[in-house]
């Protein structure tokens, strides 16, 4: 794999270190600011929502020139966002730097991904997005945890000082080691939504944002079901959640390397296997060993789908790959909020911490469902000759950059 790969992977430890580092540290900086904790919680909300939006518009902005400068912009506005958290005097202040970083969240791994794709032979696309992904998830195993530890000891500002200074390493990485691809010739706005009509492209991002949205029906309300059902300690949930994360790691790996060699199976698997996990924690969640290997499990099986869904926009948009990419990380975030939402509302209604995993079975099982369903759209495209992706192969040719 080229060394360009790292420096994306660096730029990506610290996207997912400062997206989710907040949340061990909302009651230090409501503290520090006066403001209740669910007003502190806007700061993740609004990360979300800046993700979601920025994705697209960022994109878009950057179609007018090389997608490694875009990547450098892009790494520089993720040190501006978080240095003004750092330096915030008001929770105003604070809740703009959280803005202005996630801005750059969607549009990097979008373009990232794309990049990445590109460094590679075909036949190792998604091992490449996977190893620039692998950035995000060590994120959760060693970022998060210890952003969290320095934040709780020495001041939260530090670590989004810290977060800032790796953003600094990764664009002087992306500045030295990406190579400087040219500008697409014949890119257009136009070419880019283009894409976003292929039946397809919008599956593959439909399958993401209930694949990964069954991950986080759990995951969001882990520590009340660990600590009211499962009878760990508070201060377990730390160690859960780096479980939680090595099973990412694992899962985004093996997803990556299995997504090259046979994509739609991966997704087969990866998804249903996700569906009967998260349906089993049910059970499981009520004993401490088996709440353990469940929640490695869930970060495995969610995290193996993630290099073969981007690679699948990637394949099937690709005359104008970029929007479409970045559109899907947008998706990831989607899914969060909507499982996180529908979550909440099955545990106001009284049935129990272990009711939103039977919300994540159902979005896994959806998933699942539609990942058939594009399989067998795609088998009757191909009998009938019809083409199975957005551009026909003389626009692909006029816009290729690979």
């Amino acid at each position: 794999m080229p060394l360009a790969l790292l420096a994306l992977a660096i730029g990506a430890f610290g996207i997912g270190t400062t997206e989710f580092v907040i949340m061990g540290l909302l009651p230090e900086v409501a503290g520090d600011f006066g403001v209740s904790i669910p007003t502190a919680g806007y700061l993740v909300t609004g990360y979300a929502l800046g993700v979601m939006f920025g994705a697209p518009l960022m994109t878009v902005l950057g179609t007018r020139i090389s997608r490694k400068r875009m990547l450098m912009l892009l790494m520089g506005l993720f040190v501006v966002g978080n240095l003004l958290s750092a330096l915030a005097s008001t929770f105003g202040l604070m809740l703009a730097g959280r803005v202005v970083s996630s801005l750059a969240h969607g549009a990097f791994f979008g373009i990232g991904s794309v990049v990445a794709a590109d460094l590679v032979a075909p036949h190792k696309r998604a091992g490449a997005i996977a190893m620039m992904f692998t950035g995000l998830t060590v994120a959760n195993v060693v970022g998060v945890p210890l952003g969290t530890f320095v934040g709780q000891s020495v001041g939260w500002r530090v670590t989004f000082g810290l977060v800032a200074a790796l953003g600094v390493v990764g664009l002087a990485g992306v500045a030295k080691l990406v190579p400087d691809m040219p500008k697409p010739e014949g890119v257009r706005l136009r070419h880019e939504l283009a894409a976003l009509k292929n039946v397809q492209v919008l599956l593959a991002m439909a399958m993401t944002v209930l694949g990964f949205g069954g991950v986080f029906a759990a995951i969001t309300y882990i520590a009340p079901m660990m600590t009211h059902v499962a009878g760990f300690a508070d201060g377990s949930v730390t160690l859960l959640l780096v479980l939680f994360g090595l099973g990412m790691v694992g899962g985004n790996l093996v997803g990556g390397r299995y997504a090259d060699r046979a994509l739609m199976p991966m997704l087969y698997v990866s998804l249903g296997a996700l569906a009967v996990v998260l349906a089993l924690f049910t059970v499981t969640a009520h004993n401490k060993v088996a709440a353990a290997v469940t929640i490695a499990l869930v970060g495995a099986l969610g995290f193996a789908t993630v290099p073969p869904l981007q690679k699948r926009v990637l394949d099937h948009a690709h005359g104008a790959p970029t929007l479409a990419s970045a559109l899907n990380i947008g998706a990831f975030n989607l899914g969060n909020a909507l499982s996180a939402w529908l979550g909440g509302l099955v545990i106001a209604a009284g049935l129990g911490y272990t009711a939103p995993n039977w919300v994540g079975a159902v979005l896994a099982a959806a998933a699942l469902a539609l990942a058939v369903l594009s399989a067998v759209l795609e088998r009757r495209g191909a009998a009938a000759g019809t083409p199975a992706a957005g551009p026909s192969p003389a626009d692909h040719q006029a816009v290729a950059t690979r």
